[in-house]
């Protein structure tokens, strides 16, 4: 316990000391909306690599400024081995805060996915009113979805909120490459204000589409995409899925992207696994936010219909298309980092076919992707976006 806060010795915190030698480094925005006010239950929920434990020690720091030391608790639970194992932890921190005399703390449980049961302790302390006047931080991979763990706490959140992390949109990777543009909401003419900037934007997108979000792959660590991948792995199997079928599942994605997919389709090019399995996979990899589904939308989504299927980064589309042997076409990685922005904003995104194509619905944006000029007159209000367009839309969207 002491080692995972040193600050209670005095102690400066290797995490924030590395941080601090990065060349690239930011302080994350969703640190801001968490709740402080006891009593709070936070969930930050994000992929492995994205930063949610620098974004925890940046908070902590802050705290460190208001508090005593000894009110801040944060434990990696990568370091249990059990729900027994961490049991005896938070009830070791409780007795440690209640011997130096505060009632209220500040208690971050750090990937508390690789506890089975992890829930059972948390509840149970607020249900016996223990942490009335305490402020939990609760976070872990998308599989806290999958298991239905935050659903468990009804009524039980008092002022927190549920916050998900992603790796940074192309808006926040040029903030961190020291390119501000003004918004004012109107994308015309936010558009026509980042000209000024035009050629710096362009040789950042083109970074971007390399180097992604990811706190490493930005600041162009070697090991950035090998260790994305192996902490991918960990996640797999800590669900008990099979790691052969997510590299056969994605490499039928990279094969057909953009195009739209049925999971029939993407069976056919696995070892003999049923549609219902694929399905149920692309579900596990959607919560694990490596990927998402846009379904088809005309007046009604028709759930029935080809889904489109998108990576959510980059340079996680990258490192993931080595992985699976199978690479993809550069009009696919284009739609899909609009579809991944579109997503963050608006929360779903949709597609239509019919004797045109719209790549993007989403919110009130009808959006269509071209690597050259429309061959076609598309309805009023979709906006057909060229290659050479991408760059300042994301900017300002």
């Amino acid at each position: 316990m002491v080692e995972h806060n040193p600050w209670w010795k005095g102690l400066p915190d290797p995490h924030l000391s590395a941080w601090q030698q990065r060349r690239r480094k930011w302080v994350p925005k969703w640190i801001d909306n968490l709740s402080l006010k006891p009593f709070s239950l936070n969930f930050v929920i994000g992929p492995r690599q994205v930063g949610k434990t620098t974004g925890l020690k940046l908070l902590i720091s802050k705290l460190l400024k208001q508090v005593a030391p000894e009110q801040v608790f944060y434990f990696n639970c990568d370091f249990l081995p059990d729900v027994h194992s961490m049991e005896r932890v938070f009830r070791a921190y409780l007795e440690f805060r209640r011997a130096a005399g505060h009632r209220t703390s500040y208690i971050f449980l750090d990937e508390v996915t690789s506890v089975r049961g992890w829930w059972r302790v948390v509840k149970g302390h607020i249900d016996l009113g223990v942490l009335a006047e305490d402020v939990v931080i609760v976070t872990g991979s998308g599989s806290l979805k999958l298991a239905g763990d935050v659903e468990l706490f009804p009524g039980r959140q008092g002022h927190g909120v549920n916050l998900s992390v992603w790796p940074l949109s192309f808006r926040e990777f040029l903030q961190v490459h020291g390119v501000e543009i003004e918004f004012r909401g109107s994308i015309e003419a936010d558009m026509k204000r980042a000209w000024t900037r035009e050629a710096e934007i362009r040789n950042l997108f083109a970074r971007y589409l390399r180097l992604g979000g990811f706190p490493a792959s930005v600041n162009e660590d070697p090991r950035a995409g090998e260790d994305l991948v192996r902490s991918l792995e960990g996640e797999v199997l800590r669900l008990g899925r099979s790691l052969q079928l997510v590299r056969e599942i994605l490499a039928s994605v990279f094969s057909k992207a953009p195009a739209p997919l049925s999971y029939s389709t993407i069976a056919r090019d696995t070892s003999g696994y049923s549609y219902k399995t694929v399905a149920e996979y692309l579900e596990v990899l959607r919560n694990l936010m490596i990927l998402g589904l846009a379904q088809f939308r005309e007046e009604r989504i028709r759930y029935r219909k080809e889904k489109k299927v998108f990576l959510l980064d980059p340079f996680l589309a990258q490192a993931l298309s080595r992985w699976s042997g199978q690479e993809f076409l550069p009009s696919a990685l284009y739609e899909w980092v609009v579809q991944a922005h579109l997503l963050r904003r608006f929360g779903e995104v949709f597609y239509f076919r019919d004797s045109y194509e719209i790549d993007c619905i989403a919110g009130d944006m009808k959006i269509e992707i071209k690597a050259g000029k429309p061959h076609r007159r598309y309805p009023k209000g979709v906006r057909v976006l060229s290659e050479s367009d991408l760059p300042l839309f994301l900017a300002v969207l």
